[in-house]
């Protein structure tokens, strides 16, 4: 490599991918199981509107889109979130508190291009991206924030106040459900969480990409959708910035449409860092996005996710256990399952040698260390706190689901075996 240019990591599930291709793996083959990307199946689901197969292109959309976004999916963004999460409420959002962005990491890296010199928090274990996001942009320090696995990840408001001051946090980020946990901060929590955020002056960046992910006990409820947005006194005051978009919630991740939400002030600074970073996002997908953002259709979506993403869920929660996988916490949130792999035979009993192992039965997970978020690693080396742990992705379909485990289930005992 040339001397001007540094080794540039790979993200963890992208290190997964690559190896997975090594060992043969690609999207068409039927013998294999993808259990490790981040995608939800994007095909039709029972109940749920019907996918979009065709874009048209008008003769404006050969131009480029404005770098925050054309102003009807900005006004459609803000729209569906005071109808979903703020309605009643004096204070609303409009256009100008919306951003759009080319997917989700190009939403991240415009917040994190437009933090000052601040202590940013971010937990561990959370989202494999955000290890490098965090070490490109030297202005900010990141602090990391150790959640216990003993305790099912759980973080107080005592704990959330005491990290504020005693770090000196101006920002905290974390994804919400978590990635890889499937912990949920919601109702009267997330509301403490946002009245402590306003009353000490720190700024929640929320990663709410899985937000219509929720399993409730209440099976015949109705869609939960959960959002900081239903928390928040005043849009324009109130130090709490959203991220969201068609990946997961709506199933189009080809489509890389996304958006931040927050205060008028903080979106024009990410917009400018957009203007340097990406240039703005493609106008047709913009365009085509907007109807996929009423009641009717958002609803209707979610509903189908839940209905079938819970049976999948339930899945995974009764056959990992069944082959010796714990499982800290059930997932409230997200489509995956954080499973700790210690009590299999010592061959496989670490997570990167565990997915090395399930890569030969042809089925693909997470190890997980690369959740163990280290900026530049600026940490110590020692073993990780999760080299015990991989994630188990429910995206695909429940035919690819349980193949794998069976395979999986097969390549455990011939190991035990041995």
């Amino acid at each position: 490599m040339s001397s001007a240019f540094r080794r540039v990591p790979r993200t963890g599930v992208i290190y997964v991918m690559n190896e997975a291709q090594r060992h043969g793996y690609t999207a068409e083959d039927p013998g294999w199981s993808n259990l490790g990307q981040g995608q939800p199946e994007a095909g039709g689901l029972p109940g749920a509107p019907e996918r979009i197969d065709g874009v048209s292109i008008a003769t404006e959309d050969f131009e480029y889109a404005p770098v925050p976004g054309i102003r009807a999916l900005r006004e459609a963004v803000a729209q569906h979130y005071n109808r979903m999460y703020r309605v009643g409420k004096p204070s609303q959002y409009t256009w100008e508190n919306v951003c759009i962005s080319s997917g989700g990491r190009a939403a991240l890296t415009r917040v994190a291009a437009a933090l000052g010199e601040i202590n940013l928090g971010h937990f561990l274990p959370d989202y494999t991206a955000y290890e490098e996001l965090l070490s490109i942009f030297r202005l900010f320090s990141p602090i990391p924030i150790l959640l216990d696995p003993a305790r099912g990840y759980e973080f107080t408001l005592d704990e959330l106040e005491h990290e504020i001051t005693g770090r000196g946090l101006s920002a905290i980020l974390l994804s919400n459900p978590c990635n890889p946990t499937g912990k949920l901060v919601a109702d009267e929590e997330m509301q403490g969480w946002v009245d402590v955020g306003r009353r000490l002056d720190c700024t929640l960046i929320l990663d709410e990409f899985y937000s219509h992910y929720i399993w409730s006990d209440q099976e015949d409820a109705g869609p939960k959708l959960v959002s900081a947005a239903s928390h928040v006194e005043d849009v324009d005051q109130d130090p709490v910035i959203i991220l969201d978009g068609l990946t997961k919630n709506w199933r189009y991740p080809g489509w890389r449409v996304a958006w931040t939400l927050g205060p008028k002030t903080v979106i024009e600074a990410i917009s400018s860092a957009g203007s340097f970073l990406d240039g703005g996002g493609s106008r047709p997908l913009q365009r085509a996005a907007v109807p996929l953002l009423t009641d009717e259709h958002a609803l209707a979506e979610t509903e189908a996710i839940q209905r079938v993403f819970r049976e999948k869920r339930r899945l995974l929660l009764e056959r990992l256990p069944a082959m010796g996988i714990q499982i800290d916490r059930a997932p409230e949130g997200t489509f995956y399952v954080w499973g700790d792999v210690r009590g299999l035979s010592e061959e496989i009993n670490t997570g990167m040698a565990f997915f090395q192992a399930a890569l030969k039965a042809q089925v693909i997970c997470v190890p997980g260390v690369f959740f163990d978020v280290n900026p530049g690693r600026r940490r110590a080396r020692r073993p990780s706190r999760f080299r015990h742990h991989v994630r188990f992705s429910f995206g695909p379909g429940l035919d690819t689901l349980s193949a794998g485990l069976d395979r999986l289930e097969v390549m455990i005992k011939d190991v035990a075996c041995r």
